[in-house]
């Protein structure tokens, strides 16, 4: 919080519409804060709160720390209050202003450029890897729970990341973990079992089964991952050393790193063969914009509401319809031609899977009060099947579009 004004032996006296009033004979020469209004009435120095339209800047106020809540098994009655999730340490975490970063710091954003391409690709290998005939576990399952796990990592090792270099915690939780789970892809999951596109041979009650039960095993596999990640962590950080924070042009040499890196999305994307497109390349090249976008929105958003972290459930919400979308495009009787369909396979991989989060999803959930963390995750939960039913599922009934892609990636 601001320090009051005044505290070298000044008079402080309160009126009763809450302003903070400073007698000017004891204190001569204050000055107001940062969003505070000074004025003089009848030679009495009067400070106001200034009101404005943009969320107010939590990196100056004592905000709980996720990972620490969780270890102790505490939570939070506001979803406001944990809005710095997603953001680099600051002084809330008592750091002295030389390491602060503020959210749209270019060392920030620019961080975000790789940790979403690894992100990225990560989500896609371990997806290659998990996919095979008479596997027991969905996919996705893996990616949900390595996500949580490294998420519950970074959140625990919150402070050590800002006495480091503070934009390396955002790169790791919501650059990297945010790109690697995926909440549309959840959803998406889902909805394609209720469905039942896979054209298995099983009654409705055995689809309902199969949705129901992706349902619960990925929020459990979830949450649990985060909460051991935490776990892990809390044991393993005091037996390591804590590293000298780099130097001015290391941390520079980052950010140029970091810029060029995501820039060779772009001659990847046109130079390497064609059939890569739809396995990576398109992927990666839209995946800074989602994971830009999802962050913006949190940074914006996150603190308005007290029921529920308004920009996260928006990012997801948006994101799964968008995933409807694209997939409903592939889909299409009369098919897009092979490079629509890989830029439509890479916007589905890549801006909608680092739009959504599954990793800061949990997150807020395990620290939310239990009324709050029930009706945040239903309501999360139900938005993206209605979302889904709206767009997908009225395509499907309509008959104009096809439950399994259509498009072909190959020129024929």
């Amino acid at each position: 919080m601001n320090k009051p004004l005044g505290t070298q032996g000044s008079d402080t006296h309160t009126t009763g519409q809450g302003e903070q009033i400073l007698d000017e004979e004891s204190t001569p020469h204050t000055h107001s804060s940062a969003g505070q209004i000074q004025t003089l009435r009848n030679g009495i120095s009067v400070v106001t709160e200034k009101r404005s339209l943009i969320p107010e800047d939590y990196s100056s106020q004592r905000c709980p720390d996720v990972g620490s809540l969780t270890a102790h098994h505490e939570t939070t009655d506001y979803a406001n209050s944990i809005a710095s999730i997603d953001r680099p340490p600051s002084e809330a975490e008592d750091l002295p202003p030389a390491k602060v970063y503020r959210p749209l710091s270019i060392h920030v954003l620019s961080l975000l450029m790789p940790a979403s391409i690894f992100g990225v690709l990560a989500r896609l290998g371990l997806q290659a890897l998990t996919t095979y005939n008479g596997q027991s576990i969905f996919p996705l399952a893996y990616v949900q729970a390595t996500g949580c796990f490294i998420m519950g990592v970074g959140l625990r090792m919150k402070v050590p990341f800002g006495n480091f270099y503070g934009p390396l915690y955002t790169a790791m939780t919501t650059g990297f973990c945010g790109s690697l789970t995926t909440f549309s892809g959840w959803q998406l999951d889902v909805f394609d079992s209720w469905v039942n596109t896979g054209q298995f041979h099983r009654g409705g009650l055995r689809d309902f089964v199969d949705g129901l039960t992706k349902t619960w095993v990925t929020l459990a596999l979830s949450l649990a991952s985060l909460k051991f990640g935490i776990y892990v962590c809390g044991l393993a950080v005091p037996y390591f050393p804590s590293p000298r924070p780099p130097t001015k042009n290391i941390r520079y040499t980052l950010t140029i790193l970091s810029i060029l890196t995501y820039a060779a999305t772009l001659p990847a994307y046109f130079l390497l063969p064609n059939n890569f497109r739809h396995q990576a390349t398109a992927a990666l090249l839209f995946s800074y914009p989602g994971t830009l976008t999802r962050y913006l929105l949190s940074i914006y958003l996150n603190p308005r509401m007290k029921t529920m972290p308004l920009g996260t459930f928006v990012a997801n919400s948006f994101g799964t319809a968008l995933l409807g979308f694209f997939h409903v495009m592939q889909g299409l009787s009369s098919a897009v031609s092979p490079n629509t369909c890989s830029v439509l396979q890479g916007l589905g991989d890549g801006y909608c899977g680092c739009l959504t989060t599954i990793s800061t999803f949990a997150a807020e959930i395990v620290t939310l009060e239990g009324w709050r963390a029930s009706s945040y995750t239903i309501i999360s939960w139900v938005t993206g099947q209605l979302l889904l039913l709206i767009i997908m599922g009225s395509s499907f009934w309509a008959g104009h579009v096809k439950e399994q892609v259509t498009c072909s990636f190959q020129a024929m």
